[in-house]
């Protein structure tokens, strides 16, 4: 009885053991398969990135003329520095910087004393030649009566001939010193020789001044001109008689337009620039002596390619763009000769061609060969 107990209960342990382990093989297949289809599907998800999107434009050659700017200043045509022609102590002072002075007017006096004494010295010297002059020519007109009686011999004659020549030089010499004398004093009041404006002065009443000291700079009246300081490479590279547009930096509405009139024949150690003086015929009223302006000129023209600055990029270290390739949609770096960079702006000199199209918006996530797609494009 026990045997039979023990074979009943074995086998059923078996068949239930068979019975569980049927249905778990088809899941674990199931789970592999859409393993497998989960991958395949992301693959081809990467395989089909969508294309980036960019802005083009068609390479067109333009006359590109490279306009230079630079801020300089209005100065005075012609600068007077006035001085006296005698020397003293200045008694009196009449203008400050900034006035406007008209021909002829008082600028400054100096103290006359010296020179109204050396006058009256010139008038009496020639108040005693002219007495020395009516005595000789008496002396001598007595002489010629005589000689001509046969009462004086003719050595007399001639002395007496002499003495009014001797006279007569003297008040020559006399007047001319008295000429001097009465000039010395006028020039101790320093008059302004053209109108135009005090810019300067150099001394104070009560200082001592020596004759051609300077004393005031007027700048006259008249047409301006405007100051710049130049680098050496601009004017080598401008036009030979470039016209030159000057605008006031504190109102763009006044402006006016120049001609270059003078160009330093050296280059200030200093600064490294060249000193260029432009001609401003019937300058503006709105533009005063300092003002700042800024002129503006433009180069020689040459043929080149104006792009927007965002299709720049660089290659190998190098400027470059993209290009599309029209067939394929796909984009190409292409190394380029940069002319000159402008205010949003740049100017390509070579390395493309007319016709090409050129990546101008988008670019910076682009590698060679990629397609992209061009935004506002037909589709």
């Amino acid at each position: 009885m026990s045997r039979n107990a023990t074979s009943s209960v074995s086998p059923p342990s078996v068949k239930t053991s068979s019975l569980l382990s049927f249905p778990t093989a088809p899941a674990l297949f199931a789970c592999t398969v859409a393993l497998l289809l989960t991958g395949c599907q992301k693959q081809e998800a990467a395989a089909k990135k969508l294309p980036i999107m960019v802005r083009t434009e068609t390479v067109a050659m333009a006359d590109y003329a490279p306009r230079t700017s630079l801020t300089g200043v209005i100065a005075a045509r012609t600068l007077n520095n006035l001085s006296f022609r005698v020397g003293g102590r200045v008694a009196e002072r009449l203008v400050d910087v900034g006035q406007h002075v008209d021909p002829g007017a008082v600028l400054a006096r100096i103290d006359p004393q010296e020179q109204e004494s050396d006058l009256r010295s010139a008038q009496a010297d020639l108040d005693a030649a002219q007495a020395q002059l009516t005595q000789s020519a008496a002396a001598f007109e007595r002489q010629k009566t005589l000689l001509a009686q046969g009462f004086t011999t003719r050595r007399d004659y001639d002395a007496a001939d002499q003495a009014l020549k001797v006279a007569q030089g003297s008040v020559d010499a006399t007047q001319s010193a008295l000429t001097n004398a009465q000039q010395n004093l006028s020039f101790t009041e320093l008059k302004a020789g053209a109108a135009g404006v005090i810019t300067a002065r150099q001394v104070e009443a009560g200082q001592v001044v020596q004759a051609a000291q300077t004393v005031f700079t007027v700048a006259e009246d008249g047409d301006r001109d405007a100051v710049f300081n130049v680098q050496e490479t601009l004017v080598a590279k401008a036009p030979a008689s470039p016209a030159v547009t000057i605008t006031l930096l504190s109102d763009p509405q006044i402006r006016a337009t120049g001609q270059v009139r003078e160009i330093s024949p050296a280059v200030d150690p200093a600064s490294g620039s060249v000193r260029v003086k432009v001609a401003i015929p019937d300058t503006p009223t709105g533009m005063p002596l300092g003002a700042a302006v800024i002129g503006s000129v433009s180069a020689r023209s040459a043929k080149a390619i104006l792009l927007p600055w965002q299709a720049l990029t660089s290659s190998a270290g190098k400027p470059a763009v993209w290009i599309v390739d029209p067939s394929t949609k796909a984009v190409t770096v292409m190394p380029v000769e940069v002319l000159a960079f402008d205010s949003g702006t740049v100017v390509i000199a070579s390395g493309l061609n007319e016709g090409q199209s050129v990546v101008t918006a988008g670019g910076q996530l682009l590698s060679s060969g990629q397609t992209i797609e061009i935004s506002g494009a037909s589709q």
